[in-house]
């Protein structure tokens, strides 16, 4: 297996999921940029040397993890394809083409078929959106969807990270942002579109209808960047063809692999970014009916961007991939 882009946030945490899932590799091939090629990235104890992407490329792998970028994506994952690697790609590049299945494994594994070369990974925020409403989304329809997303600065990476540090320290430091993030919120994930939303705001609409395979389902986002180093929230709004019923919804999701069930206001438990952070699952709570709105409903969804939101995913999919060969 490749890793392209290993020495990146979401890099590293693919190597840390493939150890930590045990997952079957014979070989291990850290690559990134020719900046980055010649350091080191451990695995199970063992400091193994990062390589060019082009020598990735010739090692000719069975799964490339991609983590590297669009541009990276757009112009090497052909290539790979070509040579019959299974390349699984965590960027925007892919997502969207309607040959290409967009998986999150509990849903739509039956997505990937035996000639899918190129499997694009959804973006953070949709996973775990996806993950909380399938489960009710398959017993009551979903109608319309009004999501308000409160997302970390590691989703946005590195350079975000290290402004949010710089801002506590009081030092001055390279801008990820067109604002201060310290002791403020930023409604502006990705650049703005023609229409007024942002591209982040458009990914939670598009790919959420392309995941659950239903075009028609109204779905509208405001994603707000937030001083938190990991762990994206997102206050969901739902309306239902039918009736709900409230328990049963509880069941649902208690049921559904993946998510964790935090609801007791009475004991102040509801999901949280710290409570999440370095775990695989996606947690809800604050269930409540929408009073406003007949067959509605309230929920909170928290999950680690940088893990289910990305590189945990990804393992499962090419977890899935084996599965599939073996």
């Amino acid at each position: 297996m490749a890793v392209i882009g290993a020495t990146g946030m979401v890099g590293q945490m693919m190597l840390k999921c493939l150890e930590q899932r045990n997952f079957r590799l014979k070989e291990l091939i850290p690559a990134a940029s020719v900046r980055s090629a010649g350091k080191k990235v451990k695995f199970k104890g063992k400091d193994i040397k990062v390589v060019t992407v082009r020598e990735a490329l010739n090692q000719k792998p069975d799964i490339a993890l991609f983590s590297a970028g669009a541009a990276v994506s757009l112009e090497w994952a052909p290539l790979f394809a070509e040579q019959e690697t299974t390349v699984i790609d965590n960027s925007s590049a892919w997502r969207m083409e309607p040959d290409i299945p967009l998986i999150v494994p509990e849903i739509n594994a039956h997505s990937i078929g035996r000639n899918s070369r190129i499997i694009a990974n959804p973006n953070c925020s949709t996973i775990q959106l996806v993950m909380a409403i399938a489960p009710l989304h398959l017993r009551y329809r979903i109608r319309r969807l009004v999501v308000s997303t409160y997302q970390s600065v590691s989703g946005t990476g590195l350079k975000a990270w290290n402004q949010l540090q710089n801002e506590i320290q009081g030092r001055n430091g390279e801008m990820a942002y067109p604002h201060p993030i310290f002791m403020n919120c930023i409604p502006h994930c990705d650049q703005f579109q023609e229409n007024g939303y942002t591209r982040e705001e458009m990914k939670l609409v598009n790919e959420t209808r392309k995941i659950l395979e239903t075009p028609g389902i109204s779905i509208t986002a405001t994603c707000v960047r937030v001083p938190v180093t990991v762990g994206h929230s997102e206050s969901v709004n739902i309306e239902f063809e039918e009736e709900i019923d409230i328990e049963e919804v509880k069941i649902l999701l208690d049921n559904f692999p993946g998510i964790i069930l935090l609801d007791n206001p009475s004991d102040n438990l509801y999901p949280m970014p710290a409570n999440c952070r370095d775990r695989d699952e996606v947690f809800v709570g604050r269930l409540r009916r929408d009073l406003s709105q007949p067959n509605s409903l309230n929920l909170w969804v928290v999950s680690d961007n940088l893990r289910k939101g990305a590189a945990t995913n990804a393992v499962q999919v090419a977890e899935q991939v084996v599965q599939m060969y073996s």
